[in-house]
C-alpha cells in the first residue's frame, strides 16, 4: 500500500539547484533514511512534502485518509501559552472524542435508556476506532520520557532543546500512520534516543527522516535515499549496505570517466583531421565525441572539507580541577569534582538533560565561576569551545566578514597560510557562497562556519559539546579524522553514540545531584556493563521476591487454623449467599417482566450489579475460609 508517492520534483534557490526530477515512493512499513550534505535541500524537500513549502515543479501525493506526522529540525510554536494549552489546542480531534466519551459516560449512568445508551455506544465505537482509549497515559509516559514535566510553563520559557523534545512528544502522540521527521535525535541524550530507537522500529510503523546518528540510521532503516547533485539514489537495505553501494557507485563512476578520457583522446585526434576529411565525418560520431568528452570532464573526485590547523605547543601543566563545588538553589551540579588533565587525554562525558554537563565546560573554559574549589590552567593551554549556542554575531554578516574579524591570514598545520578567503574554500565556502549573509545558510552550514571559527583560533584544547548536531555524514567523517590525528586534549559531550565510541577513551558519567563518576572505556563498553549490572540487579531482585513468597507461604501455612471469629463467619456466610441469590432472581424477575415502570428499571439494574458483586465476594471469602478449615 503506498502511502506517499513524489513525481519529477524539482526546486531552486538563487544561484542554486537543490534537487531536480526526483522520483520515489513509501509503502506501508517502509522506514526510509534520507541522507545528503548540509545544504543540498534536505529539509526543503520535507516541508515541500508537508505542503510547507512549494516546489517549481512536480507532484507530491498522500494516499488519502492516511495521518501524517512532521517534525521539523526547529519546531516553532505560536502563540503565548502554556503546554498544556498547545496540547489542548494541538490535539482537539482526540480530546474531543475523549471528552464526548467523559459526557456520554455520565450521561447514562445518570439516565439510563435507550437514547443515551445509544449515544454511549457511539461514543465509545469513536475512542475504539481512534485508539483514544490510553491517551492521557501515553501523553504522560511521552512528556516523561522527554523530560517535559511542568505542564504549566510557558512555551516562550522553553530551551530549543525542550522545544525539540515538545514537538516529538506530540507527533508521537497523535499516533500518525506515516512520520516524517527532520532530526528527531537532536536535543536527545542517549537514553532517549535508545528509547525511540525501539519505539521506530516497531513493525507497524512507516517513517521518513533526516539524521545523521549512524547507529540511529543502521537500526532502523530498511531504505535509505542519498540526495547527490541533486539526484536521488536508492538503496534497499540499512546504512552499512548503502555505504557498500555508494562505495561501488563511485567506483564504477572512476573507470567510466577514465575510459571516456582514453576514448576522447582517440576521438579528438580524429575530428581534428584535415578539413577536407572533416566534410566525410559522420554527424553521429561528432555527437559521440562531445558526449564522451562531457564525461571525460566530470569530477571524479567531490569537494572534501579540510580540517587541518597548526596546534598550539601545550606544556606539562594542562588544567587542574581541585574540589569544584557548583549548585543552583537546590538543583546541585558538582559536589567536589577533582580532575588533573593530562596531554592527549580523550574524555566523554555523559548523563541525561538537564545533570550540567555544559555548565561544567563552562565552568573549565571560566565562563561561569564555581562555588568553591580551584580552576588552574597551564600558561600554554588554548581552549577551542564548540558550544551548542552557535556563533553569537551581534547583526548578520556576511560568511567572509565574520571570519575576518577572527584572522585575515590562518596558519595550517604544515606552516602553510591562507588568507580567510582561502581558509573558506577549505571548508566548502566556495568564493560564491562566501558573499551570502549567514542568516541564509541552513542549520548544518552555520554548525559547519561554528567549527571552523573554533579551529581557526589553533587550539591545543579541544571542548565540543554536541558538536554532531546538524552536520551531514561528511562533515561528520572529516570531524572524526581531525579528532583522531589531533594530539592536545579532548572533551566530548556527545549523545551520537558511534561518534562517542570512535573518538574517547574514558568517561565523566554525571549521574544527577552533584554525582560525577569516571570510566575508562568507550560508550559502547560502559553501556555494555551497565547491562550486565541491571541483569544481575534484576536476579537479585528476583531472588529476594521469591524468598519473599516462600515466607509468605510458610505465614499463611501457619494462619491456616480457624480462629473463634472466622469458624462464627464460616458457619453463617453459606445462608447468606443462599438469600442473595434469592435477591438476585427477584431483581432479574421485576428486570424481564414488562408491567415494571421504566422509571424504575435504572434503580433496579443498580441492585442486581451490587447484588452479584456481593455474590462473589462472599463466594470467594466462602473459598478462603473452607481451604483453612480443611487444612
Amino acid at each position: 500500500m503506498i502511502y506517499l508517492s513524489v513525481e519529477g520534483l524539482t526546486k531552486h534557490v538563487p544561484d542554486q539547484i537543490l534537487f531536480q526530477d526526483l522520483r520515489f515512493s513509501i509503502n506501508k512499513g517502509d522506514k526510509v533514511g534520507l541522507i545528503a550534505n548540509n545544504g543540498t535541500g534536505k529539509s526543503s524537500l520535507l516541508k515541500i512534502l508537508m505542503g510547507k513549502d512549494i516546489a517549481d515543479s512536480g507532484m507530491v501525493q498522500l494516499r488519502e485518509g492516511i495521518k501524517v506526522g512532521y517534525l521539523e529540525q526547529d519546531p516553532e510554536f505560536a502563540g503565548d501559552m502554556t503546554i498544556s494549552t498547545l496540547i489542548d489546542s494541538s490535539h482537539t480531534d482526540i480530546l474531543a472524542i475523549v471528552r464526548n466519551y467523559e459526557a456520554a459516560l455520565e450521561a447514562q449512568s445518570n439516565n439510563f435508556n435507550d437514547k443515551t445508551h445509544r449515544v454511549f455506544e457511539k461514543a465509545a465505537g469513536d475512542m475504539e476506532h481512534h485508539n483514544a482509549w490510553d491517551y492521557e497515559r501515553r501523553l504522560i509516559e511521552l512528556l516523561t520520557k522527554f523530560g517535559i514535566d511542568d505542564r504549566s510553563r510557558n512555551i516562550h520559557s522553553l530551551s530549543g532543546g525542550e522545544r525539540k523534545r515538545l514537538a516529538l512528544a506530540l507527533v508521537l502522540l497523535d499516533n500518525p500512520d506515516l512520520l516524517i521527521l527532520d532530526e528527531p535525535t537532536n536535543h536527545l541524550d542517549v537514553d532517549m534516543i535508545e528509547w525511540l530507537e525501539k519505539y521506530l522500529s516497531q513493525n507497524n510503523i512507516t517513517l521518513l527522516m533526516v539524521t545523521h546518528d549512524r547507529y540511529f540510521l543502521d537500526r532502523i532503516c530498511n531504505h535509505i535515499l542519498e540526495l547527490s547533485d541533486g539526484k536521488l539514489y536508492h538503496h534497499k537495505g540499512n546504512y552499512a549496505f548503502f555505504l557498500e553501494k555508494r562505495f561501488e557507485r563511485e567506483e564504477v563512476f572512476k573507470t567510466e570517466v577514465a575510459k571516456a578520457g582514453k576514448l576522447m583522446k582517440k576521438e579528438l585526434e580524429w575530428i581534428r583531421r584535415s578539413p577536407k576529411a572533416r566534410t566525410t565525418k559522420s554527424k553521429s560520431r561528432i555527437s559521440a565525441f562531445y558526449d564522451t568528452k562531457e564525461k571525460a570532464s566530470k569530477k571524479i573526485t567531490k569537494d572534501e572539507l579540510k580540517l587541518e590547523v597548526k596546534m598550539a605547543r601545550i606544556g606539562g601543566k594542562i588544567l587542574e580541577l581541585k574540589n569544584i563545588k557548583k549548585s543552583y538553589g537546590d538543583n546541585v551540579i558538582l559536589s567536589g569534582f577533582t580532575h588533573t588533565f593530562k596531554k592527549g587525554e580523550r574524555i566523554g562525558i555523559v548523563g541525561k538533560n538537564g545533570v550540567g554537563k555544559s555548565t561544567f565546560l563552562n565552568i573549565v573554559t571560566e565562563k561561569e565561576v564555581p562555588d568553591y574549589g580551584k580552576i588552574n590552567q597551564g600558561e600554554t593551554t588554548v581552549y577551542g569551545y564548540y558550544n551548542q549556542r552557535g556563533l553569537e554575531i551581534k547583526k548578520d554578516q556576511r560568511i567572509i566578514d565574520i571570519l575576518k574579524d577572527i584572522a585575515e591570514v590562518i596558519t595550517l598545520g604544515d606552516g602553510s597560510k591562507l588568507t580567510a578567503s582561502q581558509f573558506l574554500e577549505y571548508f566548502l565556502f566556495p568564493i560564491k557562497k562566501q558573499r551570502t549573509f549567514y542568516s541564509r545558510l541552513s542549520g548544518g552550514e552555520q554548525r559547519r562556519l561554528h567549527l571552523l571559527t573554533v579551529l581557526i583560533r589553533n587550539p591545543n584544547f579541544l571542548i565540543l559539546d554536541e558538536p554532531t548536531n546538524d552536520l551531514d555524514l561528511l562533515t561528520l567523517n572529516k570531524l572524526e579524522e581531525f579528532i583522531e590525528n589531533f594530539k592536545g586534549c579532548l572533551i566530548l559531550v556527545s549523545h551520537d553514540r558511534y561518534f562517542m565510541d570512535k573518538l574517547v577513551d574514558q568517561l565523566f558519567i554525571f549521574e544527577g545531584n552533584g554525582e560525577v563518576k569516571g570510566f575508562i572505556g568507550t560508550y559502547n563498553e560502559y553501556r555494555e556493563l551497565k547491562e550486565e549490572e541491571n541483569k544481575q540487579l534484576k536476579k537479585e531482585e528476583a531472588g529476594k521476591k521469591s524468598i519473599k513468597k516462600e515466607d509468605k507461604k510458610e505465614s499463611n501455612q501457619e494462619k491456616k487454623k480457624l480462629s473463634f471469629k472466622d469458624r462464627f463467619e464460616y458457619e453463617n456466610i453459606e445462608s447468606e449467599i443462599a438469600l442473595l441469590e434469592q435477591e438476585k432472581e427477584k431483581l432479574e424477575s421485576l428486570l424481564n417482566n414488562p408491567d415494571t415502570p421504566y422509571e424504575k428499571l435504572q434503580d433496579l439494574t443498580n441492585q442486581l450489579g451490587k447484588t452479584m458483586e456481593l455474590i462473589d465476594s462472599k463466594t470467594l471469602r466462602w473459598l478462603e475460609l473452607d481451604e483453612m478449615a480443611n487444612a
